[in-house]
């Protein structure tokens, strides 16, 4: 059954996060976060409705870092139960498609609590001095990969941010698969 996360809590802090990225190092919010805000992204390789999206996530994320906007993915979900979300897997996912933007490990899910993750995908945009303006979705193709001509609502709402400070009063919040939680 798919979940949909909470509205934006606007001026919400985002926490702060130290995590081993799928190209060897290490990335703290503070190497993330752009001039004119921060986009913090909760995927994974295998959820059907990250995987029907992820092209146009990818296409947005570059759009946004060209308006200055740091951009990142952190997949959360427990590997042991998902093996297809496994660290290694990440790496394997990141160079066959290029990502480009830095892609996470929180292995111990501590980074996905401490933001409230609901779902992959679940999106947080915030602006420039990390307060969050978007908790909502990418747009309203959901799980269709081929999104027409709908509006792009995250790329709008960051533009928005990147810009103003402000992200949109109207916001609908993002669908898709549970975060696979440890059970131990």
């Amino acid at each position: 059954m798919p979940l949909s996360p909470p509205v934006c809590d606007f001026g919400w802090r985002a926490p702060d996060f130290a995590l081993p990225g799928t190209d060897g190092k290490t990335h703290a919010l503070a190497d993330i976060a752009g001039a004119n805000g921060t986009l913090v992204m909760f995927i994974c390789n295998h959820c059907p409705y990250v995987v029907s999206v992820r092209d146009r996530i990818i296409q947005d994320a570059v759009a946004l870092q060209d308006l200055g906007v740091g951009v990142v993915a952190i997949s959360a979900n427990d590997a042991v139960a998902y093996p297809a979300d496994s660290f290694e897997k990440m790496v394997e996912l990141d160079q066959r498609l290029k990502l480009p933007f830095p892609y996470l490990y929180d292995e111990s899910q501590e980074v996905a609590r401490a933001y409230g993750a609901i779902c992959t995908p679940d999106f947080f945009g915030f602006d420039a001095d990390l307060g969050l303006q978007y908790r909502g979705r990418l747009d309203g193709a959901g799980r269709n990969p081929d999104a027409g001509d709908l509006p792009r609502e995250l790329f709008e709402a960051m533009k928005q941010v990147a810009e103003t400070g402000h992200g949109p009063a109207e916001q609908i919040p993002s669908m898709g698969c549970s975060i696979k939680w440890k059970t131990s």
